[in-house]
């Protein structure tokens, strides 16, 4: 009769042997985690192998991603579209089973994760997710969402700083329904980690009011007891504290740094640790026996099934809210979103008072949050400097009822935390801070940018311009380092009309992030025609031209193109023939045909110029090494925003005698 131990030496020994075959990979962990994996997979998360994206399953994460082999041993096993072959192809090319989770890779896995703690991370943002989802749709015996989130960390994850900013936050937010799974085996890379992770994990997690279990690791049945414990407190999330051996079952490496991140080694290793664990079969068998009690394919339709009955009859009932979840779930936005983005940008161009274009953001928000349930904002506890609140955000506290997280000074978790928010389904996350502090939360915009999400990123106080506060919190080269990371648009709108094309193309945007990069200090609106305001979507127009046969062009973003205007003014009246580039979005300008950009920037014009209070070099791309490029290559400097441009070098006196010296002397 099959014991639990020859269920789970079936995932240790699909995780050595792929491993072993790629010659790269991290048998440690699944070696280690593989009896607290067994337990929860077959006995308690509720998921569907045919259908891996319905809605109301669990959603597991394996937030330390090096475990890689573990999660698809898992899913292969249970039934999912990952063969013998797929496990055999681990860390190939193009394969279903990379080095890391990737998501929209491989079926059933949720979030990608690599960098330790963005897992956990993105986890509390699916939890958050849930329990919002739940507080809107469900009614009383019509609990139509309702499931459980379960993360898989390991030392490192909590480690890294962002387990303190998303965990602390977890728990303040009582997410009861939130099960946490650390490995603790007291290894990593360098070796023993008592030398330099000495933490009380439980007392910090119970400082944090989450619910702390500890148990060992390998016994089933107190893997199961605790889960079920944890399950019933719905008024914390649950931290399992599992004492595992890294590498169990290997004679030679068990309880060693040697086997967290290589192969056990020769194939004699191999074979004493399938001695030590009586696992008597080849490389890549599993026993029709072992995969019939693995397999969940049955008891996944039973479960959507279930859900689908249920739903029908809520349907029935409910006929409008279950119309709002299904556009909701599929991501798509309302009917008259396009004709209320149409009468905003009438009305925005209509209306030439001046404003900062974080106003202008916040003006958006106020016109199109009410017909856009699903938009979930959040500030690093800078809402009223981004002002990323309006009139209809509910702030969301413990018992998770509104549409606003205050994040609280958490940039990096912030960041993960949307992106897990926006991967559940059923929402799109805006984040905001200010835009120096992204350095706290780049490698979390980058992953957002890796998995295609769509989260609205609102960074404001854009330049010099902020003022007093000086160079610790004035951005140079930051607008441009963001321009850099793939799959990330960027937008630095001059007025409110191009602040609104900014919003409207985010929210359409359906394969990654969008950053809207935002002025403190108060900018000219510009009047435009509606081709004008047509050609804004295209990233980059010709905003204005003084003149026929033009000499020069200029290219100015967001707060220096009131400058771009009065520097062409300036050379029109001494002669010369300007055209000036509102460059909003360099992303989205370069990917319009060639036909557009040589409209916008003809060849045959070689007099540039760029004007951009940020590091200047990434201008060459578009006024050449001949060009003159008005930029700030240094920091800043504290004082009023008004005398630090013209410090630097930003004033119409200024720049016009460059450009006449370098083009027309």
């Amino acid at each position: 009769m099959l014991s639990r131990k020859d269920l789970s030496n079936a995932l240790r020994f699909l995780s050595i042997d792929a491993i072993q075959q790629a010659q790269s990979g991290h048998p440690g962990a699944p070696m280690g985690m593989a009896d607290i994996a067994e337990v929860l997979w077959r006995d308690f998360l509720k998921h569907n192998p045919n259908n891996p994206a319905w809605f109301n399953r669990d959603r597991f994460i394996l937030s330390n991603g090096h475990a890689s082999m573990l999660l698809y041993s898992l899913l292969h096993l249970s039934g999912y579209n990952i063969s013998i072959e797929d496990l055999k192809n681990f860390r190939n090319c193009y394969s279903k089973t990379p080095g890391h989770p990737e998501i929209n890779c491989t079926p059933g896995v949720e979030i990608t994760t690599g960098p330790l703690g963005q897992g956990l991370a993105s986890g509390i943002g699916m939890a958050i997710s849930e329990k919002l989802l739940a507080q809107y749709f469900n009614r009383e015996n019509f609990n139509i969402i309702d499931h459980y989130t379960w993360i898989f960390v390991g030392d490192g994850c909590l480690m890294e700083g962002i387990s303190h900013e998303s965990c602390s936050l977890a728990g303040t937010l009582s997410l009861g329904k939130l099960i946490v799974f650390y490995d603790k085996n007291g290894i990593s890379i360098d070796g023993e980690i008592s030398d330099w992770f000495t933490d009380d994990t439980k007392k910090r997690f119970l400082s944090y009011n989450w619910h702390v279990i500890e148990i060992n690791g390998h016994d089933s049945e107190e893997i199961s007891k605790a889960i079920i414990i944890a399950k019933k407190n719905i008024l914390q999330p649950s931290l399992i504290i599992c004492n595992t051996i890294i590498g169990f079952g290997s004679p030679n490496k068990s309880g060693k740094s040697s086997v967290h991140g290589a192969p056990l080694g020769r194939n004699k290793k191999v074979l004493l640790t399938r001695k030590k664990l009586k696992w008597s079969y080849a490389p890549f068998f599993i026993p029709k026996n072992i995969y019939k009690l693995w397999n969940a394919c049955d008891s996944g339709n039973k479960a959507e099934e279930k859900w689908n009955n249920l739903f029908n009859k809520y349907k029935k009932k409910y006929l409008d809210l279950s119309n709002e979840y299904i556009r909701r779930i599929n991501n798509i936005l309302p009917n008259n979103f396009n004709e209320i983005i149409r009468k905003l940008l009438f009305n925005f161009n209509h209306s030439l008072t001046n404003c900062s274009t974080r106003e202008a953001s916040q003006k958006v928000l106020e016109n199109i949050g009410k017909f856009l349930p699903e938009l979930l904002g959040g500030s690093a506890d800078l809402a009223p400097s981004n002002l990323t609140k309006w009139s209809g955000s509910k702030s969301i506290k413990k018992y998770l009822r509104g549409n606003y997280i205050h994040y609280g000074v958490r940039e990096f978790g912030m960041t993960a935390i949307a992106n897990g928010i926006y991967h559940h389904g059923g929402f799109i996350p805006y984040t905001a801070t200010f835009l120096v502090f992204v350095d706290y939360a780049r490698n979390a915009i980058r992953m957002s940018a890796l998995m295609k999400t769509k989260q609205i990123f609102i960074y404001t106080h854009d330049s010099i311009g902020l003022g007093e506060d000086g160079p610790t919190h004035q951005p140079i080269e930051h607008i441009s380092s963001l321009r850099n990371i793939p799959n990330l648009s960027v937008w630095r709108p001059c007025d409110s009309v191009e602040t609104a094309v900014s919003w409207y193309y985010g929210i359409k945007r359906k394969d990654g992030p969008t950053a809207i990069i935002l002025s403190r200090q108060n900018i000219k609106q510009y009047l435009k025609t509606n081709d004008q305001i047509k050609l804004v979507f295209k990233g980059a127009y010709i905003l204005r031209e003084y003149g026929t046969n033009i000499d020069l062009i200029i290219i100015a973003t967001g707060s220096e193109i009131p400058l771009a205007i009065k520097v062409a003014k300036k050379l029109y009246e001494l002669n010369y023939n300007i055209r000036v580039v509102s460059m909003v979005s360099t992303d989205c300008f370069d990917n319009q045909n060639l036909k557009y950009r040589e409209l916008v920037l003809p060849d045959s014009i070689y007099n540039r110029v760029s004007i951009e209070a940020g590091i200047s070099d990434y201008w060459y791309k578009y006024i050449g090494f001949k060009g003159i490029r008005i930029g700030i290559d240094s920091f800043g400097e504290s004082g009023p925003g008004n005398k630090l441009f013209k410090l630097f070098g930003f004033s119409v006196k200024k720049i016009v005698l460059r450009i006449i010296k370098k083009f027309f002397s």
